[in-house]
């Protein structure tokens, strides 16, 4: 297989930080951010706190929202819209916008099909008054379940470095709402009992239909139809924590049939006691190298948790999972918290996290324990990725890497009058792959279906080049995920069943929902390591949740 390398380039300035990216096309990412001075302007002058990211010319144009948008969570449902949920109170400072109190809203965006995104459903939707959540959250998790709406979980009703009972969501949501659920919320022992790191809680879909929870240094597997905990997972080892402020990163390893085994990488984080001050914390204590993996067997779950290490320190690390299996950890710092200046020093940098981690390091799932980890052929970056940043992968195949401020306002480098460390970052940057590059041959797709049924078969018409075509023939199905605060909520990746002949290739769908939430995503062809460009497609009937089961169960060993 193929060995690739990896170069940093930067094109185009993002006008906002967009602290919240999200994948919409190949020519477009949505962007949310806080409604700051940011150089980006509505048409009235007014500064905006959300806007399009154009691939094709590295530029960003600006969205009008209602809300406060800054520290939502959100995914796409099973009709290819995108829905932000939660946010922040009303910031009302001068200049600053006119954002309302954002931590009820509900946010729709699409879909948008125009190129350029000027087309019909490429505007936010929003109506405060009758579109809303059942209560305010900031920092909630919002996941595509199998029915493809959406279980939304968690978050606080105020900004906070620790979560609090007498201010925590620890409860669950649906939306649309569940029939019978109309104004409810579902109360959550596991949240409540990992207070006070369970913001943001990383959560998946297991192929069961089961959600795993993960927060603090807890984990549980949780049944949506019949409202119960299955069961706790064994700790994540050795103190380690990755909730907020200890934030490492839970990432679902990709599926493959006919078993899909779910194994899950939980990596970074902070090995500090969740009983901590923040006056006795320091941007300067040490993040954790741990790097641990289960899978969600019986004989998984009886094994426990494996641990490896990272080759250093990682605090905020973020995932991005590649066609080929493998998973880019990118970003971050390697001492401190997250969160804005709170920590006992922060004031000497105004901010809770110090020493940027700027160099990538590649995870190799399918290598032995002790050989996954390395940073052999990736390239450190010049600009500091710290609290807020975010990365994608591109349908062109390569990682947008984007944003960073860890100041409650905008620093920008020309103006720091108190050399503050890290200004706030709109620069934006890919991380390329060789073959990118130096244009080397790659997979490419000339035709594919733009819609496939549960466990449907479809073909791609996909020319291989002959340099490659002795390799490994992979074809991935991938939801980017809705990228905030390090945590890729959503993101999956599911190996499709395929047969190639000539240059057809025929694709079988996922068996199921449960496999992968009806709904938008990206299909790549993988020859001997190097990957296509990316293809959308929707998988399942594409329309409105909750939808009926649809395709086939199979045969699964997972909890």
């Amino acid at each position: 297989m193929a060995q690739n390398t990896w170069s940093f380039v930067q094109q185009g300035n993002s006008g906002i930080i967009p602290l919240e990216l999200i994948n919409l096309s190949p020519t477009l990412a949505l962007m949310y951010d806080r409604p700051y001075t940011n150089p980006l302007k509505l048409s009235n002058g007014e500064s905006a706190w959300a806007g399009l990211w154009h691939f094709d010319t590295n530029t960003a144009t600006p969205l009008e929202v209602k809300t406060n948008s800054f520290c939502a969570g959100g995914a796409f449902i099973s009709n290819g819209t995108l829905v932000s949920v939660g946010g922040q109170p009303e910031d009302d400072i001068p200049g600053w916008g006119n954002a309302t109190d954002g931590r009820m809203a509900i946010r729709l965006f699409g879909p948008c099909t125009s190129a350029d995104g000027t087309g019909p459903g490429c505007t936010v939707f929003e109506d405060p008054e009758n579109l809303h959540l059942v209560v305010t959250r900031w920092y909630p998790t919002a996941l595509r379940i199998a029915d493809g709406s959406l279980m939304i979980m968690g978050g606080s009703d105020i900004l906070t470095t620790f979560n609090g009972a007498d201010i925590a969501q620890n409860n669950i949501e649906f939306f649309p709402p569940r029939k019978g659920e109309e104004g409810t919320v579902r109360p959550s022992q596991f949240l409540a009992d990992t207070l006070p790191a369970n913001l943001f809680p990383r959560s998946q879909v297991l192929p069961s239909g089961h959600i795993l929870m993960i927060a603090n240094n807890k984990s549980a597997v949780y049944d949506i139809d019949t409202n119960t905990e299955l069961m706790r997972l064994p700790d994540l080892p050795n103190g380690v924590r990755i909730g907020v402020p200890f934030d490492g990163f839970a990432q679902l390893l990709p599926l493959s049939p006919p078993l899909y085994e779910p194994t899950v990488l939980a990596c970074g984080g902070s090995n500090k006691p969740d009983t901590i001050t923040v006056e006795e914390m320091s941007n300067q204590d040490v993040a954790t190298t741990q790097c641990s993996r289960i899978t969600l067997t019986p004989a998984g779950i009886a094994a426990g948790w494996e641990v490896e290490q990272l080759p250093d320190p990682r605090l905020l690390p973020e995932t991005v999972l590649l066609p080929n299996g493998d998973v880019v950890i990118i970003n971050g710092a390697h001492t401190g918290y997250s969160g804005y200046p709170s920590v006992g020093d922060s004031g000497a940098i105004n901010g809770n996290a110090d020493h940027p981690a700027t160099t990538p390091i590649m995870y190799k799932p399918s290598l032995p324990a002790g050989q996954r980890l390395t940073q052999v052929g990736l390239p450190t970056s010049p600009i500091p990725r710290m609290y807020h940043s975010a990365a994608t992968l591109t349908a062109k195949g390569n990682i947008m890497v984007a944003a960073s401020n860890p100041h409650p306002f905008v620093l920008s480098a020309d103006n720091n009058p108190n050399n503050y460390s890290y200004p706030s970052e709109y620069r934006v940057e890919y991380l390329n792959p060789d073959f990118i590059t130096n244009g080397s041959p790659r997979p490419v797709i000339s035709k594919s279906p733009s819609q496939l049924a549960f466990n449907a078969q479809g073909t791609i018409t996909v020319t291989i080049p002959s340099t490659l075509a002795a390799g490994e023939l992979q074809v991935s199905l991938i939801d980017m995920g809705y990228i905030t605060h390090g945590w890729h909520a959503g993101q999956r990746l599911v190996f499709l069943e395929h047969t190639l002949s000539g240059n057809t290739l025929t694709i079988t769908a996922p068996p199921n929902g449960n496999i992968y939430a009806p709904g938008p995503g990206w299909i790549y062809v993988v020859a001997d390591g190097v990957w296509s460009e990316g293809v959308q497609i929707m998988i399942g009937d594409g329309g409105n949740p909750p939808r009926p089961a649809q395709g086939v169960p199979v045969s699964i060993t997972s909890v």
